[in-house]
């Protein structure tokens, strides 16, 4: 096998080929007992593309992987780190006081 992961190159990849800012995409691969995690980065500007609508993205992302990882005999986890300066506006709570 290569030094790189078939995992990791395939999720780099993929990523790359969906985000506008393809150069800021890094993947980071940890394995311990509990399977194999990649850690994604993206541009903080393709954090939309890469999650999706309610995650749909990021979900069918997450399945692909995970058939990756039964044909490497692995259990692939996939972690989307949040870039730093992010503009996303805090989550409103369910008693901030306004009513319908």
């Amino acid at each position: 096998m290569s030094q790189r992961a078939v995992d990791q190159e395939f999720l780099e990849y993929l990523v790359k080929s969906i985000v506008d800012h393809p150069d800021d995409v890094k993947v980071d691969r940890k394995v311990d007992e509990m399977g194999v995690l990649l850690a994604l980065k993206v541009h903080p500007q393709d954090m939309g593309q890469v999650v999706g609508r309610q995650g749909s993205t990021a979900k069918s992302i997450r399945t692909l992987l995970r058939i990756v990882g039964i044909k490497n005999n692995a259990r692939v986890n996939l972690k989307v780190e949040e870039p730093e300066g992010s503009t996303r506006p805090p989550r409103k709570s369910m008693n901030d006081g306004s009513s319908m």
